[in-house]
């Protein structure tokens, strides 16, 4: 992997990644949300592209693009306090989230109660989603070579709406994204974001199955059920078992972005998250030039439909900006 002087030396690589990294989830975020659809899945069985309609985000990409506006506008270093002034400002200032996580939802109405981090957190019965580990891509990459920061940076993003596993997911996604950036292989990456997770966890067992699952298969349609099938859990896909299942995924996918997001946005559940996730992680690895332009042009510009501040936003500009925090 690259050091962190070393990508503030090459200003176009960094420029590359965070661009892929970004649109990566909101295509997998897109790609994932139509997959899943009874529409989709009566139509074409499985999705492999877009259709002629226009790909809608979903609050995947809405909340990480708050996650990136917050960081932007503290040069990087948001603390808890930056975090509950943008909740406030475009999360609980909102009537209603369309479309919203059940944490987020649960989150905004703890902080309009005066509930204040780690409480909002804690106090949710929602805590153990996987709402926060679809939202810290741009700390990954503004942490970029940094894995340790980034998951710093994400239980300060996270515990205003997670806890415990909730939490450890997000620090999981960041620290992979951020080792991503640095060119890391595939297991580099993954080893990256496992380090955060302690070992007691539900989530460090159900990725280290995952990855077991992963490992040991000799192709994914051998790992499809298994995945499926040992890490359900029968009320909602938490993190334990969509983060785990995003991590095996781009391991069955090599870092390939086409193949990663097509594999995850296919899995069912929260398949927009799951694409998310993986789209993030392999966009990071190789770069928004070496994903389809017609995929960036349908998913650049956020539909706005659970937060509306982001309708419209430039997702290639938010990337530049985020690109731009990475200095020795």
């Amino acid at each position: 992997m690259l050091t962190r002087l070393e990508l503030a030396a090459n200003t176009a690589l960094v420029q590359d990644r965070a661009f892929g990294a970004m649109i990566g989830l909101a295509i997998g975020d897109s790609l994932g949300d139509a997959a899943r659809t009874p529409e989709n899945q009566q139509r074409f069985g499985i999705t492999m592209d877009f259709d002629g309609r226009t790909a809608l985000s979903t609050d995947d990409t809405e909340f990480a693009i708050l996650t990136a506006k917050t960081l932007i506008e503290t040069r990087g270093n948001m603390t808890v306090d930056d975090v509950v002034r943008s909740w406030r400002a475009h999360v609980v200032a909102q009537d209603a989230l369309p479309r919203g996580g059940a944490s987020e939802i649960e989150a905004a109405e703890n902080l309009r109660r005066g509930l204040y981090p780690p409480y909002s957190g804690e106090y949710n019965s929602h805590c153990l989603s996987d709402g926060a580990a679809m939202r810290v891509t741009p700390i990954g990459i503004a942490c970029a070579g940094d894995p340790a920061r980034a998951a710093r940076l994400a239980e300060i993003d996270a515990c205003v709406s997670h806890s415990r596993d909730g939490i450890w997911g997000a620090q999981a996604v960041a620290a992979a994204v951020a080792a991503a950036m640095a060119g890391g292989t595939v297991d580099e990456v993954i080893d990256a974001g496992k380090r955060f997770v302690p070992e007691e966890s539900w989530l460090h067992h159900t990725l280290t199955r995952a990855l077991e699952i992963a490992s040991r298969a000799d192709c994914l349609e051998d790992a499809w059920m298994p995945l499926h099938t040992d890490l359900w859990t029968s009320y909602k896909a938490v993190v334990p078992e969509a983060v785990s299942q995003a991590f095996a995924l781009f391991k069955l996918s090599k870092g390939d972005f086409r193949r990663g997001v097509i594999y995850a946005g296919n899995f069912g559940r929260d398949a927009d998250t799951l694409g998310a996730i993986v789209g993030a992680l392999c966009g990071a690895l190789v770069g928004a030039s070496s994903i389809p332009e017609r995929w960036i042009q349908k998913t650049r510009y956020p539909s706005g439909i659970c937060l509306r501040f982001t309708k419209g936003l430039d997702i290639a500009e938010i990337a530049a900006e985020l690109a731009n925090l990475v200095s020795p």
